[in-house]
């Protein structure tokens, strides 16, 4: 062989080891990379799961012991009676009552991290103890965002018991309060029950503001309510703006679609604020009229007779306006609302209801007794009289007026 090709074959020979040995290092270190990513892929997915156990340790114990803090709190409201009315403002077994009444409407449901207990707690517990969101939600390990939803689906659960609580009265049976007393009977025997009004503070605008303040130095609505002599509401009309008169909305009452009913030849008891008429019947202007008046001096003539009955009469409704608002001062409190009138109204509404539904199986002797000696002790607040109108209606309630007070008399002087 010449030595040109030798020499080639030996370059040839040297290039091709170099390149094998260029091609075994690339091969090793590409195998190195995929060994390495692999480690660090299972390495970063160690980490991954024991990050995970490390977050989820402490939240899975936090949630088991935020649900072990609702437990005892519904656990410690149900076995104790006392604290059970103090927070609720109703004994357990009337709570009990109350959740399955409001379970049986279907607009409650039980969850598995809030039964319906829970929420119906909160709801009372917002209105017995006149607590913001952000305190109840501290109180049972809640957000306020969840505070808010429940107290909203059991306002709409309660409101939807409307029908059921709130029953107008048609005069068919004589009240027993009228029926069993010598004082009221004959001459209350048509007598449904007694109305009245009285205001509830409510948040409104800077420019809503005066239409709202009437008799009290901040803004308040005017509710119109109708109570029989058992202390049960039988119409309730909220939302009325705090400058109006109980005459102009006793007016609308009488002709909005749900309106208040007077059978007719029946009558309700109202203060001088409203205008006197056959179904609406007032006492004599200018005639002693409170009950305390009449403490240490006697009726003098038939006039002051038809006044002091009348007044212990009508007395009811502001004994239930009294007891509803002790059972929820969320409604009696003069701190501004949270809530939006259209809330508020509603809110008011759901209490009235509540109250009917408690003076049946948990009337609290010991609240109605509180509230009596309260009116017995408290001032005399005069009505605003009301406008006189000189109609044939009008004539008719005077003439009734007249003869119930001379058949009074004449009795009383037998």
């Amino acid at each position: 062989m010449e030595p040109k090709s030798q020499e080639l074959l030996e370059f040839l020979y040297v290039r091709m080891r170099e390149h094998h040995r260029v091609v075994e290092r690339w091969e090793q270190r590409r195998r190195t990379a995929i060994v390495q990513l692999v480690c660090n892929v299972v390495h970063l997915l160690a980490i991954w799961h024991s990050f995970n156990q490390i977050r989820d340790m402490p939240v899975r114990n936090d949630m088991i012991g935020r649900s072990n803090v609702r437990r005892q709190v519904m656990s410690h409201l149900m076995e104790n009676e006392r604290i059970c009315r103090d927070v609720l403002q109703m004994n357990p077994s009337a709570f009990a009552a109350l959740c399955d009444k409001l379970r049986s409407t279907g607009l409650l449901k039980d969850f598995s991290r809030s039964t319906i207990e829970e929420q119906v707690a909160k709801f009372l517990h917002v209105l017995g103890q006149n607590w913001k969101y952000r305190a109840i939600g501290c109180y049972f390990c809640r957000s306020s965002e969840t505070i808010s939803r429940h107290f909203h689906n059991v306002l709409r659960a309660i409101i939807s018991l409307e029908n059921q609580f709130l029953k107008q009265s048609y005069g068919i049976d004589v009240a027993p309060q009228i029926l069993h007393s010598s004082r009221f009977d004959p001459y209350f025997k048509d007598c449904i029950g007694a109305i009245d009004g009285t205001h509830v503070r409510v948040k409104v605008s800077r420019a809503d503001a005066p239409r709202f303040r009437g008799r009290k130095d901040w803004p308040t609505q005017n509710v119109l309510a109708a109570c029989s002599f058992d202390m049960r509401f039988t119409y309730v009309l909220p939302g009325w703006e705090g400058t109006a008169s109980d005459s102009r909305i006793m007016r609308n009452a009488l002709v909005r679609q749900n309106k208040l009913i007077i059978p007719q030849g029946k009558f309700f008891l109202v203060d001088a604020g409203f205008m006197l008429k056959s179904g609406l019947i007032t006492p004599y202007r200018g005639v002693r009229y409170h009950l305390k008046e009449y403490s240490s001096h006697e009726p003098e003539n038939e006039k002051e007779l038809f006044n002091l009955r009348h007044a212990s009469l009508r007395n009811v409704i502001e004994r239930a306006f009294g007891v509803l608002k002790k059972r929820f001062p969320i409604i009696a409190s003069g701190n501004e609302s949270y809530f939006s009138v259209d809330t508020t109204s509603e809110i008011i509404l759901a209490c009235c209801i509540l109250h009917n539904f408690l003076m049946g199986v948990d009337p609290d002797e010991h609240l109605i007794h509180e509230v009596d000696r309260e009116l017995q002790n408290g001032p005399i607040v005069n009505s605003r009289e009301g406008p006189t109108v000189a109609d044939e209606d009008s004539r008719l309630g005077a003439a009734l007026r007249d003869n119930i007070a001379a058949r009074m008399w004449n009795d009383y002087n037998k």
